[in-house]
């Protein structure tokens, strides 16, 4: 990417935000979105307009600059926090004069507590400032705060309305979040339309969140036709870009032929460098292939291998079936006390096999103390899903345990769930 477009030598700045992203600056906030941004433009503007944007371009890159020459010294021996207050009273001083790029970088500074004492409500301020003469970056912030009630009340219309003026002028975060919220029925009506509307302005900037829900909107057939072919040209966008989501259901498709020739190989490719990121649908994915040896040799160790890492993630699928390993001594030595703790732990993520399996072994007495009343009672969640199975087996032990028992069970369901639900809140914040 180059800056000034038509003004000479034009200047090179990936590689320089890059830098200054490697000093775990809050100028790297910044980031090259803006610069690239202001770079637009100046190319599309009338020359004396143009000339003016270079001038606030250059006075933007300038205060950068300052920032990590304030970098370098406080990184020599024996230096304190100064140079990050004199960047500050810099920063200040060209915010107070009005300069918008300061006013932003001000605001991040009160927002982060870098080289001044954190302070949500001056962070707003400033980023106010900077919103009102049209500076998306800040509109961007300024909605975030009004969303979290950070620095000010919360406020959902306001957030609606700064965000929307930051996705208007094309930023890329601010365009997908507005299609999240559309999506979601938050702060918005619900509009699965609009929502790939601004999800596909965000995606043709080059922005893989943006991508990767675009692409399943398309997959799922949300907002538009269904078109399995256009949902992986934008999960492959995505996915080439490291997104692990898109690079697991990218995985997904070939593994089953959806959009593109079945290939198991390209399957396990992607699905093993979403894996390799921690994408835990990824990992569950790879497990399972291995676990079953879909298309390559069956291998159980690498099948435990990511079927653990998808299940201590709390992949409910893949917990499930590390149960089953243990409960089967398939790829490690059978234990039902460690089967029993994997099964429960779906269970309590509403894993109808789980829950019935666990059932059983309570019922059955192996890997925990024989109990038949809370055997039924998880036979019983299970049961309520439908699958002919559970309710056959919810029906023997019943009639085995007469109507006192069934009744107690039928209480104790009632208890688990309870537990189950005042549980999420509390995972959720974790």
């Amino acid at each position: 990417m180059a800056v000034g477009g038509g003004f000479g030598e034009r200047v090179k700045v990936g590689q320089y935000v890059k830098w200054v992203d490697s000093q775990q600056f809050v100028l790297a906030r910044v980031g090259a979105a803006a610069i690239e941004r202001r770079t637009l433009a100046i190319d599309s503007a009338t020359p004396i307009m143009a000339a003016v944007k270079l001038t606030r371009l250059v006075s933007f890159l300038l205060i950068l600059l300052i920032g990590v020459s304030a970098i370098q010294l406080a990184a020599q021996p024996g230096n304190t926090k100064t140079e990050n207050v004199d960047f500050f009273a810099y920063t200040k001083g060209e915010a107070d004069k009005g300069d918008v790029p300061a006013q932003f970088i001000l605001g991040q500074l009160y927002s982060t507590g870098n080289g001044v004492p954190k302070d949500a409500a001056e962070a707003v301020k400033w980023f106010r400032k900077a919103a009102e003469q049209g500076y998306a970056d800040s509109q961007w912030s300024l909605a975030v705060c009004y969303y979290t009630g950070t620095g000010v009340p919360k406020d959902s219309a306001e957030a609606l309305k700064w965000l929307r003026k930051a996705a208007e002028q094309g930023l890329g975060k601010a365009q997908c979040k507005l299609g999240e919220a559309f999506v979601r029925g938050e702060i918005v009506p619900k509009d699965n339309v609009e929502a790939v509307k601004w999800f596909r302005k965000a995606a043709e900037q080059g922005y893989a969140d943006a991508q990767r829900r675009l692409g399943l909107m398309y997959a799922n057939g949300n907002g538009v036709s269904k078109d399995s072919a256009e949902a992986v040209k934008w999960f492959r966008k995505a996915a080439e870009q490291g997104d692990a989501g898109s690079q697991c259901r990218l995985g997904f498709m070939y593994a089953i032929g959806d959009g593109v020739p079945k290939d198991s190989a390209e399957g396990m490719k992607w699905f093993r460098k979403a894996a390799e990121q921690g994408d835990a649908g990824a990992q569950s994915s790879l497990g399972m292939i291995y676990a079953t040896g879909d298309g390559i040799s069956k291998d159980t160790a690498e099948a435990l291998k990511w079927l653990r890492k998808a299940a201590e993630q709390g992949d409910a699928g893949s917990q499930c079936h590390l149960g089953f390993m243990y409960a089967t001594g398939d790829g490690v030595p059978k234990d039902n006390a460690e089967a029993v703790k994997w099964f429960r732990k779906a269970a309590k993520q509403g894993n109808d096999a789980a829950q019935h399996v666990l059932g059983l072994m309570y019922a059955e007495g192996k890997g925990v103390p024989k109990d038949a009343i809370e055997g039924l009672a998880w036979i019983n969640i299970a049961a309520a899903s439908g699958v002919e199975l559970f309710v056959a087996d919810r029906d023997i032990l019943e009639s085995r345990l007469g109507t006192e028992a069934t009744l107690a069970a039928q209480q104790r369901s009632k208890q688990i769930l309870k537990e189950i639900e005042s549980a999420r809140p509390a995972a959720a914040a974790n």
